[in-house]
């Protein structure tokens, strides 16, 4: 198992992620705030293995960097697409999804969430075990 403990990371793991938004134990380590004037929000989070977090959508859409680990990135109605070191994935305005660690290794990623004039984050219903549990090679 490849945990965050065990690891070096580019960024400091953070503060625990709100048990509200995620399943299992993420941290998240804000890098850039609304407040800096750049019209995005900039996040490391670490996923510990079977984390995630809740379906949600952004309105001004989302660009995630994988940095370490193994994870998972589901939109809503499509299969669920296995996330590696490296991968880029481009989420668009209000697009529901979700993404975190596989089942036995954890996921580090840096979110970028864009033109927050529009709103950071909508938070809707956990991803369920079943959904979780749907990815097929």
């Amino acid at each position: 198992m490849n945990t965050s403990e065990n690891r070096s990371t580019i960024f400091p793991k953070g503060g625990e992620a709100p048990a509200d938004y995620f399943t299992g134990t993420a941290w998240v380590k804000n890098l850039v705030a609304a407040e800096d004037g750049l019209n995005s929000v900039i996040g490391n989070v670490t996923f510990e293995p079977g984390a995630r977090n809740n379906w949600h959508t952004h309105p001004g859409g989302q660009i995630l960097l994988v940095t370490e680990g193994t994870g998972y990135y589901q939109e809503k109605g499509k299969p669920i697409q296995l996330l590696r070191k490296g991968d880029v994935v481009k989420i668009l305005p209000n697009v529901v999804h979700w993404h975190g660690a596989t089942p036995h290794d954890s996921l580090t990623h840096i979110a970028i969430s864009t033109n927050i004039q529009k709103g950071v984050v909508d938070w809707l219903q956990r991803v369920t075990d079943e959904e979780y549990n749907g990815f097929n090679m």
